[in-house]
């Protein structure tokens, strides 16, 4: 690891435009950030988060926004290495870390299920809420990157018949007051890679016990994500801008050429008013 100045003057200025520039566009663009928000930023141990962190920090450091942070991290039964592992580069990068352990893990692998990476999920969402209200947060920030968005895009078109997508803020349906946020929304997984290699960093990158694919480099298990991740590479050799075409066209919707949608929990039909 390079020195901790290093690493957070390369935030700012090495990758000023891929990453700094980006992290602080989609707060304003999405207006994620307000005065005197509570924020709870959570990490997961991998690279997207702990960037995320040191971003915060300089928002901190640098903006003109006046918020709080909560550094939290969740163990939902992660083994000794890993655990070692996240509180060590959280140590190493200045981050006051709390770290607050659940039985997820546990609770998952007694239950049958056929898709316990979902049961998991929603549990660790639940926790999340849970830890976020008793620090007296109104905000949870995610480590979610741009690639996840058009990958999430794809998988929906592909295996779930629908048009959506994971959305820069939302509010939380089960508890009130609280609202998740992704500030990473625009920055790209290549140059986050790219920024922890610059830096000599090593994070976890799966901790699953399930799979038993944890690791600490950027080898990725076989799943239907990797499926989008591979295919947009495919299609990236002959369009550039195809991962950019992908996240626009959400902005960019013309409902008078579909042939439906949903709004709420109502389905409306280009026939309604044809």
């Amino acid at each position: 690891m390079k020195s901790l100045v290093d690493v957070e003057r390369s935030i700012i200025k090495t990758y000023r435009k891929d990453i700094w520039h980006n992290f602080v566009k989609a707060i304003k663009d999405y207006n994620l950030v307000n005065d005197n928000d509570v924020i709870m930023v959570c990490l997961s141990g991998g690279k997207d988060s702990f960037l995320m962190a040191k971003c915060f920090q300089e928002l901190k450091k640098h903006g003109k926004i006046n918020f709080d942070v909560h550094y939290v991290s969740m163990d939902p039964g992660y083994n000794e290495i890993n655990q070692k592992k996240i509180i060590t580069n959280a140590k190493n990068l200045n981050i006051d870390l709390e770290v607050f352990k659940t039985d997820i893990f546990d609770v998952v692998a007694n239950i049958e299920s056929k898709n316990p990476c979902y049961l998991c999920a929603r549990m660790r969402r639940g926790h999340l809420y849970s830890k976020a209200q008793e620090l007296g947060c109104n905000k949870i920030a995610l480590g979610h990157h741009f690639d996840d968005v058009i990958e999430t895009t794809l998988l929906s078109m592909f295996y779930g018949a629908e048009i959506k997508t994971m959305l820069p803020k939302l509010h939380s349906d089960n508890f009130k007051g609280l609202e998740l946020i992704r500030p990473m929304y625009l920055i790209k997984e290549k140059d986050i890679i790219a920024w922890k290699n610059y830096n000599e960093l090593e994070f976890i990158n799966c901790a699953c016990r399930f799979t038993e694919n944890c690791s600490i480099n950027d080898d990725e298990s076989s799943s239907k994500r990797l499926e989008m991740k591979k295919l947009i590479k495919e299609l990236r050799k002959n369009n550039k801008e195809i991962d950019y075409n992908i996240f626009k066209s959400l902005d960019n919707i013309n409902l008078n050429c579909v042939l439906g949608y949903h709004y709420n929990k109502e389905k409306h039909s280009f026939l309604d008013d044809y």
